[in-house]
This record gives structure tokens, C-alpha cells and sequence, in this order.
């Protein structure tokens, strides 16, 4: 493998973000186990070592911790939060519950001599997320930084090329965040710009030929962007031996499921097969509130009726699945670090035990604007891409409460104007995700001289780089006018349209 950045993961929502920003480097940057050890890393030297954030507090019974022979590799290293506290308590620091806990924009001020603030200002703004902090930084290590209640806001060991920041460079309310990185990465690791997704593409599609050699794949095609990339470069990599499954649960946007079969096979050419299966969803979800709960049944209803028509392809050995980055760490990966389980997702697993396909996952390791560039380079239509991220179970959670048909048409309704008139906006496509929620509330309204009592429609727009963080959109107020006047005028069943302007954290994009 080429030159490399290992991340190790302690949980931080803010890990994925720190190989973003590397990638966007063109250096590739993997996360890995907290876990993994020195011995392993050894068998594919990285040339440097990041311990990322996370939740826990290294005086917590069973915390996360990190082989001390890391720290004997001759390799820089750099905690980030909790990594620096790790990194402090494992080599003969002081590491003290905080007094007062840093949550937000911080100014600080940097002491010199220290590489990573190379070419930065004497002071400017970051982002801190902690309760504990750094009362003695180890032997040999120098202060870094301050900040009005941290006295170590960041520690470094030049002789040793240890690095250390209480704050999160890797996200937008740190000032420099990207400088300090890139001064990591490049002066101080020594890496070159050497990772680029046309070659990506290319030893991905060699390395797929090889593993699957002469089998057979078969593929649940959901029609976004991620297993859309899947189904061409896999189409790339072994023509008709891919076979596509399309199940309609009922629970898409307007005309979805036509649109697919369309674009995917009378267009591309793929083997795709559409499974009708609207009724037996709607019929699993009946009575059923809990959002979990519905996730849970969508999702295993979906491997039923998935299975049930894989059995077909008895000749395939594999099961393809567009898995990206953030699926990765939303449902706790165990490969990944200790991170909290917000939400669970439905990929193809827990088929039954006569279907034991092998995974293959090309995508995994990718974030979704990296996806879309892969399918660029794949040469698939704008159209396509440019979509926006569309949630597993579809509108089984933007109809809050019980889902039923009538329900899921009325929103299907109102989405399609929503996304009409966003589509109208000239900066239309830097926005991450737009979309439309049913509640279960209905009010009193007037339309003509009659009176009204029917539901709310809630309209979210969020801006965001890969999910893991996003800021409500500004949309301007024309826009939303006119999606308000369209949906109460143009969708019976809705006399009351509403906009959320919570950001991520602490709520969620999706409202369940």
C-alpha cells in the first residue's frame, strides 16, 4: 500500500471527519480499531498515527486505551482530545476531571516552537468538546497552547514527533483547523499528494475482477447515489455476472421505483429484477410508533423479501451493498472504535442460512462526496449523482407514528413539491439534504369559509460535507413560501407547513 495515515478510533462523531480532511489531502487516510496494535500496524507501516476523540474519560473503568508500543514506532503521533489525554495519562502525564467543561468556540493562544502551528497566528478561535483536561503534560513534552480555562490546549515532544491538541482541528469552527493538519501531514509525517480516486477506480475495479473472479453478484439496488456507484462499477468490473435486486417497499418518493427501472434497465442495460412489495410493508408497520421499531421491521422485512428473490441467482456467491463511511460508524462498527449507536441501518445482513453469499462492500471506506466523484469518473449522469441522501427506510421515517399508505402518499405529495422548488435554487446542489416530515399533529385551519383540522408538514433542509456534522439551510423565505402555499393549496390533507432550523448535533437530520 502507499503511503498512509492510520486514525485510531476512541468514538469521537468527529473521526470520520479527521480522514476527510486528510483525504482531502490526497493522502489516504483509514480508520482503525483503538485496538489495533503496534504489531499490526507494522505490517503496513503508516506514516503517521492520529488517536482521535471520544466519549470516555480515561479514569472510567474499562476506558479505551492504546498499545504502548505505538509509541515506540518512530512514527509521529497526534492525540486529538481524548487522545491527548490518553496520550498524557500513557506516558506519565496528569490527566484531572475538568472544572469547568469546554464546549464550543474557545479562543487560545499558541506558545512557540511547535511545528503544527507553523505559519498560524499568536491566537485565534477552535473548537473544544471535553470535561477532562491535561494538568501535567509527560516528561520532555513542551506546551503547546492555552486557553482561559485549559492550561494545556496543546503539548508536543519534537525529539519524539508527539503532538497533542485538546481542541478538534478537523472541523469548520476551528480556525487553521486544515493549516495544522496539513502541517501534520506533510511536514512533519513527510507525506506527498498521492491518493486520487481516478486511480481509486481503477485498482478497485482490478481488485474486484480478482476477488470475484468467474461467481456471480448479486446487488440490492435502492436506487441512490451509493448503490447506484455499486451497481457500475461492479457492472464495470464483471458485466452481466452482476445481478440487481430492486425491492419496492412502498416507502419511496413519488414515481421512485419507475425512475429506477427506467435509468438502471432500459437505460444502463443492468439485470435488474423489481420486487412489488408495497403491501406486505405497510401491513408489518400496522399499529407500530416507535422509530426504532420501525427501522428494525422495515429493515428485516427488507431481507425477507430481498431473500426471497435472491434464492433465484443459486450460481452467485457474492452480496454487493453500497456500505459508505458514515453507515460505518452510525451503527457501531466493531472494527471501528467505541463509539454510541444512534441509529441502526438497514444493509443486507442477517440473510438465512441457505444464502451465504460473501460481502462486498467497494465503498466502505468512502464518504458520500467521495462516491459521487467515483461516479464521475465512472462517466454516470449528473442527474444521478447530484441526488440527495435518502434514508434506508425510506418515508417509514418522515411519516412519524403509525406509517400507513394513505399517509405515506400524502407526503410522497408534499416531498415532490419541496423538491421542485428546491431545485429552482441556483446553488441547488451544495445543498446536502432537503426533504419534507409528516407529523402526527393536526391543527385547526381555514380554507374558503370552511374549517380545517388536518396535518402539519414539516420541511428540513440541512447543509453538510459528509453527515457527521450539518447546519440548517437558509433557504430564502420566497422559496419557502412558495412550498408552503403549494403544499397547503395543492395537497389535500395538509393545512399547516413548518420549517426545523436545528443543526446537527444535537438533533439529527433525519427526525427519527
Amino acid at each position: 500500500m502507499k503511503q498512509w495515515i492510520a486514525i485510531l478510533d476512541y468514538g469521537s462523531q468527529y473521526t470520520q471527519l479527521i480522514a476527510r480532511r486528510i483525504r482531502e489531502m490526497e493522502v489516504y487516510s483509514e480508520i482503525v480499531s483503538c485496538e489495533t496494535t503496534a504489531a499490526q500496524l507494522r505490517e503496513n507501516p503508516p506514516a503517521g498515527v492520529i488517536l482521535s476523540g471520544g466519549p470516555s474519560s480515561v479514569f472510567e473503568d474499562g476506558a479505551p486505551t492504546v498499545d504502548p508500543e505505538i509509541f515506540d514506532m518512530g512514527v509521529p503521533v497526534l492525540g486529538i482530545c481524548y487522545g491527548m489525554q490518553l496520550m498524557s495519562h500513557r506516558l506519565g502525564g496528569r490527566v484531572v476531571p475538568g472544572i469547568e467543561r469546554e464546549y464550543g468556540k474557545m479562543p487560545i493562544e499558541i506558545m512557540p516552537g511547535n511545528p503544527l502551528f507553523v505559519g498560524l497566528p499568536s491566537t485565534f478561535t477552535v473548537w473544544m468538546s471535553h470535561g477532562d483536561r491535561v494538568e501535567a503534560i509527560p516528561a520532555n513534552f513542551t506546551r503547546g497552547a492555552v486557553s482561559a480555562t485549559c492550561p494545556f490546549a496543546a503539548m508536543f515532544d519534537n525529539e519524539k514527533r508527539f503532538y497533542a491538541l485538546q481542541f478538534h482541528p478537523e472541523v469548520v469552527h476551528t480556525q487553521y483547523g486544515i493549516d495544522i493538519l496539513s502541517n501534520f501531514v506533510f511536514n512533519i509525517c513527510g507525506c506527498v499528494r498521492d491518493w486520487k480516486l481516478t486511480t481509486w477506480v481503477d485498482d478497485t475495479v482490478e481488485r474486484m475482477r480478482t476477488v470475484i473472479g468467474d461467481d456471480e453478484v448479486v446487488l440490492g439496488l435502492s436506487g441512490g447515489v451509493d448503490s447506484s456507484v455499486v451497481a457500475v462499477l461492479l457492472n464495470k468490473a464483471i458485466g452481466k455476472r452482476l445481478h440487481c435486486i430492486f425491492v419496492d417497499n412502498g416507502l419511496l418518493r413519488y414515481r421512485e421505483a419507475e425512475q429506477v427501472e427506467e435509468m438502471f434497465k432500459k437505460n444502463l442495460g443492468l439485470d435488474l429484477t423489481v420486487v412489488r412489495a408495497a403491501g406486505r410493508f405497510y401491513e408489518a408497520l400496522r399499529g407500530v410508533e416507535e422509530p426504532e421499531a420501525k427501522r428494525k421491521i422495515i429493515g428485516r422485512l427488507f431481507v425477507d423479501v430481498f431473500a426471497e428473490e435472491a434464492r433465484r441467482f443459486r450460481d452467485c456467491r457474492y452480496l454487493a451493498q453500497g456500505t459508505i463511511y458514515p453507515d460505518v460508524i452510525e451503527s457501531r462498527s466493531p472494527r471501528k472504535g467505541p463509539s454510541q449507536t444512534i441509529k441502526s441501518h438497514h444493509n443486507v445482513g442477517g440473510l438465512p442460512d441457505d444464502l451465504k453469499f460473501e460481502l462486498v462492500e467497494p465503498l466502505k471506506e468512502l464518504f458520500k462526496d467521495e462516491v459521487r466523484a467515483v461516479g464521475r469518473v465512472l462517466g454516470m449522469a449528473g442527474e444521478l449523482l447530484d441526488r440527495q441522501p435518502f434514508p434506508g427506510p425510506g418515508l417509514g421515517v418522515r411519516v412519524l407514528g403509525e406509517v400507513t399508505k394513505e399517509k405515506v402518499e400524502l407526503l410522497q405529495q408534499a416531498d415532490l413539491r419541496v423538491q421542485e422548488e428546491i431545485r429552482k435554487l441556483p446553488d441547488y446542489k451544495t445543498i446536502w439534504q432537503t426533504f419534507a416530515v409528516l407529523l402526527p399533529v393536526k391543527s385547526v385551519g381555514v380554507m374558503g369559509d370552511q374549517r380545517t383540522y388536518e396535518y402539519t408538514c414539516a420541511i428540513r433542509s440541512v447543509n453538510s460535507i459528509d453527515a457527521m456534522t450539518a447546519d440548517w439551510t437558509r433557504i430564502p423565505y420566497d422559496t419557502l413560501a412558495r412550498m408552503s402555499n403549494r403544499i397547503i393549496n395543492e395537497v389535500r390533507g395538509i393545512n399547516r407547513v413548518v420549517y426545523d432550523i436545528s443543526s446537527k448535533p444535537p438533533a439529527t437530520i433525519e427526525w427519527e
